[in-house]
């Protein structure tokens, strides 16, 4: 914007044409100092490991480690690094207006074979900025990903997409257990379950209780799982790498596989499905080789 070498015009005179103060464009910006900068090596150590820890909780850490800070500096020091924890989400079950309500229908229900229930749910993919939204359809009898997508709104489209493959795939389930968030009860789902002849079972917040007595809720881990375990061998989180959209969806499906366990066939389904996989356990560590890898 300013010429030093302008023939006609003074670097001064420039910079009162430009109604800036000539001591701005010899102004030299200086560095961070040398504690700023171990302390951001700390921070991005420390949120690596705890990739849900805020301000508060990571300005806590730090004095516990003997260092002398507050949480306006250690908000500025996260700001700056682009640093944004895994928090609570916006709820995304609400249900589309003037839906019609479906009974649940799996309370006492003994799930026995594969493709007598599916269920499906929606997670984020945190990034370094925003988040994809990942949808899976999973067998419940088997805890097998069917199919899934991912998208970057949370348009009904892309969950009826992943339904239709499933569908195409394996054939239609006799019933389809979802919640009630707006992607489920929309019209272009619901209609394509009553085409195929499935039944829906809505899960209420009232059924909640029921999935735990019998159950159900330890042996179908919640899909959010996936999203705080990293997919690389070198530790970095999904958040915290610069992974495009493109290469997410080359990476997914074998974390998604390795997942639910051995490559072995399942006879039921002629290979098609595979055994049952362990209960779940949080302490579970995964990697880019399995997600089932221990500690």
């Amino acid at each position: 914007m300013i010429e030093p070498d302008h023939p006609d015009l003074s670097i001064g005179q420039q910079c009162k044409l430009l109604s800036i103060a000539r001591s701005s464009y010899y102004y030299e910006p200086k560095g961070e100092t040398e504690q700023n900068l171990g302390l951001m090596r700390r921070i991005d150590e420390q949120f690596l490991e705890t990739p849900f820890f805020g301000v508060r909780q990571m300005t806590w850490h730090l004095r516990n480690d003997g260092h002398l800070v507050n949480e306006k500096r250690i908000r500025w020091l996260m700001r700056l690094m682009g640093l944004m924890p895994i928090y609570q989400k916006p709820n995304t079950n609400r249900p589309t207006k003037g839906h019609k309500t479906y009974p649940y229908l799996l309370r006492g229900l003994r799930v026995e074979r594969p493709n007598q229930v599916w269920c499906s749910d929606i997670t984020y993919l945190p990034m370094r900025r925003g988040f994809l939204y990942l949808v899976a359809i999973m067998d419940w009898h088997t805890r097998k990903v069917l199919s899934w997508r991912i998208s970057n709104t949370l348009e009904a489209q892309f969950c009826v997409d992943a339904l239709n493959e499933a569908i195409h795939k394996f054939g239609p389930p006799e019933i389809m257990n979802t919640d009630q968030g707006s992607q489920f009860t929309s019209f272009a789902w619901t209609d394509r379950l009553r085409r195929s002849g499935v039944r829906i079972s809505p899960l209420a917040h009232e059924n909640m209780r029921c999935r735990a007595a019998d159950g159900r809720e330890r042996s179908v881990p919640p899909l959010s799982w996936f999203a705080s375990k990293p997919l690389s061998g070198n530790g970095q989180h999904l958040h915290r790498e610069a992974v495009a959209h493109p290469e997410i969806r080359v990476r997914l499906p074998a974390c998604l596989g390795d997942r639910f366990g051995d490559k072995g066939g399942h006879p039921e389904m002629d290979d098609l499905l595979q055994p049952p996989a362990p209960a779940f356990s949080p302490r579970r560590q995964a990697t880019g080789a399995g997600l089932l890898a221990e500690k």
